[in-house]
């Protein structure tokens, strides 16, 4: 009897620990479609490694790299619904589900890098942050993606006619498909790991990508002409899901909070250096650069874009006046 009762103890303080245990740690599965040494890889898990040490093991986290976790829609409507924790996405693919985030893949609504950064960080990425609570999602910072240009294997593009007949590979989202058929080129949405034979081949004349993405996948290789046009300045999002976040007791959101901004200003630190790297290494290949200073003729060529949009997101026009009129 005494036996009996000793072994039931024993179990119930067991079970008890193991509740007590499953209360107060917390761990965080967070999404990644990058390989490890990636810029936003490094970011994230040192975003990961920060609010571990400052909630003492109290919350956990790690990051599944190299889209092992699924693809980044599917990662997206997981993060939404609570099954992933946190997450980098762009948000490219975040408008299909989050229309305010589908302002920042309009061309040339951004004039530089250094702007998207005062105004991500400022009312714009607040007006973004709040269409994006309203669907789920918490964003905790901006990371850099760099900015957006053409590549080819037919001949520099300094104007929009050099793009009138080239077929350039997008991204699938129509606002880039208008943009390269509003200057008369051929737009073709395709698998991004496509591309390389799709050049080679004669599928695509080229594509467009920021530096790294044109160095590391070797497109220099089959597309020897890089025109700075930078058409496309899209943010990217370290983001978590709204059910994960409003778990967290007030102190433990704002070390999270703390995590996710020193995260970005280490990622936008490691991507400038990246992205200096990857020009060395595609002009010592051979690539043939060119800076497209004047970009109003292209902008030009984007009133119908802008028109589109506005006519089937009316709501949205004072954002992209506050982002068109900022300086």
């Amino acid at each position: 009897m005494t036996v009996g009762f000793t072994l039931r103890s024993a179990l119930l303080g067991s079970c008890i620990a193991l509740a007590a245990t499953s209360v107060s740690a917390k761990e965080l599965r967070g999404w990644n479609i990058h390989v490890e040494d990636y810029p936003v890889s490094i970011a994230m898990d040192f975003f990961a490694e920060s609010i571990s040490e400052a909630t003492d093991g109290e919350l956990t986290a790690k990051t599944f790299h190299n889209g092992v976790l699924g693809s980044q829609p599917d990662a997206i409507e997981q993060l939404r619904l609570g099954v992933l924790d946190f997450g980098e996405f762009s948000l490219g693919p975040f408008g299909t589900s989050v229309p305010e985030a589908n302002v920042v893949s309009l061309p040339f609504i951004f004039s530089s890098i250094p702007q998207m950064y005062k105004l991500m960080d400022g009312e714009v990425g607040e007006a973004i942050s709040e269409g994006m609570r309203a669907r789920g999602v918490e964003p905790l910072g901006w990371y850099d993606a760099g900015a957006r240009s053409f590549y080819n294997s037919a001949r520099p593009i300094n104007t929009p006619a050099d793009v009138e007949g080239l077929k350039i590979r997008v991204m699938s989202n129509d606002l880039f498909v208008q943009m390269v058929e509003s200057m008369d080129g051929n737009a073709t949405p395709m698998a991004f790991s496509e591309v390389y034979q799709s050049i080679q081949t004669g599928v695509v004349d080229g594509a467009e990508n920021n530096p790294p993405s044109y160095e590391s996948t070797s497109h220099y290789e089959v597309a020897k002409y890089y025109s700075l046009t930078e058409h496309l300045i899209i943010p990217e999002c370290l983001c978590m899901s709204k059910k994960t976040f409003d778990s967290l007791t007030p102190e433990q959101q704002k070390i999270v909070k703390e995590a996710g901004q020193a995260s970005t200003e280490l990622q936008r630190e490691l991507w400038q250096a990246r992205e200096a790297a990857s020009m060395e290494t595609v002009e010592a290949g051979g690539t043939i650069v060119n800076i497209v200073a004047d970009k109003a003729p292209f902008q030009a060529k984007m009133t119908p874009v802008y028109e589109s949009f506005l006519e089937a997101n009316p709501d949205l026009a004072p954002l992209v006046d506050m982002i068109r009129n900022a300086e």
